[in-house]
């Protein structure tokens, strides 16, 4: 037993109710087990329990051990001062002013076998073989609420970049977009040279492409000396000196890294197609906000890098001819980890639903993910038809089942209860 299981069967009353009597012999009625509380103060608030002939209204406070209400030392908080009753699973004699009910031996061992097989479960997800036995509406409306937590996980921290620059939407859609175009390898250092060229120096050179693709280069730490080099090299590398020594600037201080990874995602193709983009297009959040269908981001987003790279992945040797522009699965995960959470984001912060619902329908618009969970999930027979599904999905994994945090999730709950 847990104290979270604990709440648990108090919250769905999944125990006997037959001469139900405190350790004092008082007989007791649940006439309302309270509301759960996740905040500071007693488990379960605005209850109400008839104690022999009187009827109380107040909190309830769960422990394993009756003494625990010691251990915890709630008797020196005043938030404990209106609990009217102690809910506990064993009594080990404690004594003070507050009614115990003492619930071992009257919850049914088909609960508690099922929450230990969940527990001790080490598969994919603790309930795989059962997850498909889940009723159609109880999994529509789950999924639904992961998707919900996914973005408003997703818009802390958009909020957060926000505090950082002075609540400027462009500014943080430029990090964003920036740490998408270094996917997950190169996120952090990526978003490190947006942070360090600000909008007001990229858009002064917004005209030159070669100046832009300098700047990123430079501040990626790309554009070394002991490179062998051709005449594009050289040119940004004369054009970086510039610029550096104009602005004061110095490479951002982390690694950028190549091993691993496919060719169309080395970090000198996304730098180039990131400058081709800033190059392209201006007010990017501006565009973003006021575009109508999904088709108008991916246009947005598809461009194409310098000719240069047509020719190379990067700068040491050439390669076929190719021209770098962001593939349909690049597209896809711009639209689902930057541009669906910014507009989420913004609509959250200015209190207008539109934007929320079409951050929404364009996850909904979009192709399902396909990676490791996804792939997991489908072969327990829940298949993610679009990325609204596999972002909820994502969320179910990693932050319910692979913390086993079972009695939060309506898979679970619905499990126990069955």
């Amino acid at each position: 037993m847990n104290e979270r299981l604990l709440q648990f069967i108090w919250q769905y009353q999944y125990f006997s109710m037959t001469e139900l009597q405190t350790t004092a012999g008082d007989p007791v009625q649940i006439m309302h087990q309270g509301q759960f509380n996740t905040n500071q103060g007693p488990d379960f608030s605005n209850a109400k329990i008839r104690i022999s002939s009187t009827t109380w209204a107040g909190h309830v406070e769960l422990h394993i051990l009756a003494s625990d209400w010691d251990k915890h030392k709630h008797q020196h908080d005043r938030n404990y001062d209106n609990v009217i009753l102690h809910v506990v699973w064993e009594d080990d004699g404690w004594q003070y002013p507050v009614p115990v009910l003492e619930l071992k031996g009257r919850v049914p061992g088909l609960l508690l076998n099922r929450y230990a097989r969940l527990m001790d479960e080490s598969g994919f997800i603790p309930c795989g073989n059962r997850i498909t036995g889940i009723p159609e509406l109880t999994w529509k409306s789950w999924i639904n609420r992961l998707l919900a937590e996914r973005l408003e996980r997703k818009s802390a921290l958009v909020h957060q970049y926000l505090r950082e620059n002075g609540n400027h939407w462009e500014e943080t859609c430029w990090w964003l977009l920036a740490r998408n175009f270094g996917i997950r390898v190169n996120a952090e250092s990526f978003e490190a040279v947006a942070r360090s060229l600000p909008l007001t120096v990229l858009a002064r050179h917004k005209s030159q492409l070669i100046g832009l693709e300098s700047l990123l280069f430079g501040q990626a730490g790309l554009l070394v000396p002991e490179r062998n080099e051709d005449d594009y090299y050289s040119l940004l590398r004369r054009e970086y000196r510039f610029l550096a020594h104009k602005y004061g600037l110095q490479p951002v201080q982390m690694p950028i890294h190549f091993l691993r990874m496919r060719p169309g995602n080395f970090p000198t193709i996304r730098l180039a197609q990131l400058a081709a983009l800033i190059h392209q297009s201006e007010s990017l959040f501006t565009k973003i906000r006021e575009a109508v269908t999904l088709m108008d981001i991916r246009k947005l987003m598809d461009v194409t890098a310098n000719d240069y790279w047509h020719y190379h992945y990067s700068f040491e040797q050439t390669s076929a001819f190719k021209p770098k522009k962001p593939g349909t699965v690049m597209l896809d995960n711009i639209g689902i980890n930057t541009v669906s959470p910014l507009l989420f984001a913004y609509g959250n912060y200015h209190r207008e639903q539109i934007f929320k619902d079409r951050a929404i329908q364009w996850l909904e618009q979009t192709e399902a993910e396909s990676n490791a969970i996804t792939r997991g999930f489908k072969l327990l027979g829940i298949a993610a038809k679009n990325a609204a599904d596999s972002q909820a999905l994502l969320e179910l994994k990693q932050f319910y089942c692979d913390k086993k945090k079972c009695l939060e999730c309506a898979v679970g709950c619905s499990l126990l209860r069955s």
